[in-house]
């Protein structure tokens, strides 16, 4: 049986090689580095590329955005309901527009962690739905 190109290469042929595991572990990741990698000496202040990236307005809040983004497309790929998406987009959006208040938007960056809250909501899902969950 002679089956055309786009046949041969199905979607199903080629899955993500990532376990939800490996998935969580890299968001989790993700977020340590982006929200919380340094502290601020003699405090418990801690922060992360994020806030860094921030100081540099449009820039530094695209490039940001975009690795939060990759917590999105993670949680979508598990099988997140929409609702848990969405929640993660606000979290994003909001992140972004606070993050280009000049100056102000720069400090909220160290108390609005937008990745570690989107790194708990895809925990928190893959506890509420263990079948759905691969060795």
């Amino acid at each position: 049986m002679n089956r055309g190109h786009a046949d041969t290469f199905a979607a199903a042929d080629f899955p993500s090689g990532m376990s939800h595991q490996d998935r969580l572990d890299q968001v989790q990741f993700l977020a340590r580095i982006m929200d919380e990698q340094f502290v601020l000496p003699r405090t418990r202040i801690r922060f992360g590329w994020d806030s860094i990236l921030g100081m540099f307005p449009g820039f530094g809040d695209a490039i940001t955005s975009a690795i939060s983004l990759l917590i999105v497309h993670h949680a979508w790929q598990t099988g997140a309901s929409p609702i848990v998406l969405a929640r993660m987009l606000a979290n994003i959006g909001l992140d972004f527009i606070l993050g280009a208040i000049p100056l102000v938007g720069d400090f909220l960056d160290f108390a609005w962690k937008a990745n570690q809250k989107n790194a708990r909501l895809l925990e928190q899902h893959l506890r509420r739905s263990p079948a759905r969950a691969r060795p």
